[in-house]
């Protein structure tokens, strides 16, 4: 455990930005989830708007720094393949 004042408010600091990141991949997780629901149901039409939805928040989480940058492009890249071949 911490023993001086730095290092204690370092810990503190780190719980916090922890919650928020989890949150922040989670969000990301739950929109990236609705475009592969609509995917598996064949609906065109939702995939596209919750793709729509879902890479903007990938690009939010890369520039957040939670999401490295190469695999948010790989995950847009695959889901637009995948919402285009419906």
């Amino acid at each position: 455990m911490a023993n001086h004042a730095s290092a204690k408010k370092r810990v503190r600091q780190i719980v916090r930005k922890t919650a928020v990141n989890r949150s922040r991949v989670s969000r990301i997780r739950t929109y990236c989830k609705s475009v592969e629901a609509a995917l598996a149901r064949g609906d065109r039409e939702a995939a596209e708007s919750a793709l729509k939805l879902a890479a903007p928040e990938l690009q939010r989480g890369v520039s957040k720094g939670v999401v490295h940058r190469n695999t948010a492009a790989r995950r847009i890249s695959r889901l637009t393949h995948r919402v285009r071949a419906l």
